[in-house]
């Protein structure tokens, strides 16, 4: 999902064990197709554009502090973030397009293009990387899908197990989802490594209408090797798929806060 924090991240994480689908129970109840179901939870926060505005909130053993800001969005290859608050952080810039990411920095009053080097660093602190806001990656075109089980499953809910395909640069081995069946709206995601560690959980919340589309408000990513970090994204307000000026994704209207 930043940018499309999706939880993915975009925009901007996420122990059960996975076993073979239960091939009985899954003939006496008809499934839906996975790929439809899948495709649901790939869409959830994307379309041809959108405009946000969103508070993230950055916990940590030592400290924590609020973030507010306004995301822009045109289709998946573009993203631009302009930080409000707090004052410290006032005017901060992202801009994305597509592979390539460059940060404002008002104090400084410098562009900075982030390179390869660092896309697996933090973004603005926070448990998101740069990485996750750059990522094009879809669950329905880059992972091999299978239903699974897990030792604490609920009747309503369904189970993913998502294994990115051998051409995909990711770190993770798998990623399980957990997704409501009335309604296809995502409840959790937990990614692992290939030893069946888990590295990352993504918890979604707070289902709300924003205009036509129903989606969690807040998303929560825990990082499983930081013990008492998290990051909260939280949107306040949401449009989609309404025009948005070509100028937003620009290196001059970066510098224009």
């Amino acid at each position: 999902m930043i940018g499309s924090f999706r939880a993915r991240g975009t925009l901007l994480g996420v122990a059960l064990l996975v076993s073979s689908p239960n091939l009985t129970a899954r003939a006496q109840s008809p499934q839906p197709e996975i790929l439809d179901v899948v495709r649901t939870v790939d869409e959830l926060y994307r379309s041809k554009s959108s405009y946000a505005e969103v508070t993230m909130e950055i916990v940590t053993p030592q400290w924590q502090r609020t973030l507010e800001m306004m995301m822009w969005t045109d289709g998946m290859d573009k993203t631009f973030i302009r930080i409000l608050a707090p004052r410290k952080e006032k005017g901060v810039g992202t801009l994305r397009i597509g592979n390539e990411m460059w940060n404002f920095l008002p104090r400084t009053n410098k562009i900075m293009k982030v390179p390869p080097s660092m896309m697996t660093g933090s973004w603005m602190g926070s448990d998101f990387t740069n990485d996750d806001l750059v990522d094009e990656i879809t669950y329905v075109n880059d992972y091999a899908l299978a239903w699974a089980d897990t030792d604490s499953a609920k009747a309503d809910v369904f189970y993913i197990k998502a294994t990115p395909h051998e051409d995909v640069p990711v770190v993770w081995g798998y990623i399980l989802l957990a997704i409501r069946k009335n309604d296809y709206i995502p409840l959790w995601e937990k990614y692992f490594d290939e030893q069946d560690r888990l590295l990352r959980t993504f918890v979604f919340s707070d289902v709300r209408d924003f205009g036509a589309r129903r989606l969690p408000s807040t998303m929560e990513v825990i990082p499983e090797n930081k013990a008492g970090h998290k990051t909260v994204v939280r949107y306040t307000k949401a449009t989609f798929d309404e025009p948005v000026d070509n100028g937003v994704f620009s290196i001059r209207n970066l510098r224009s806060p």
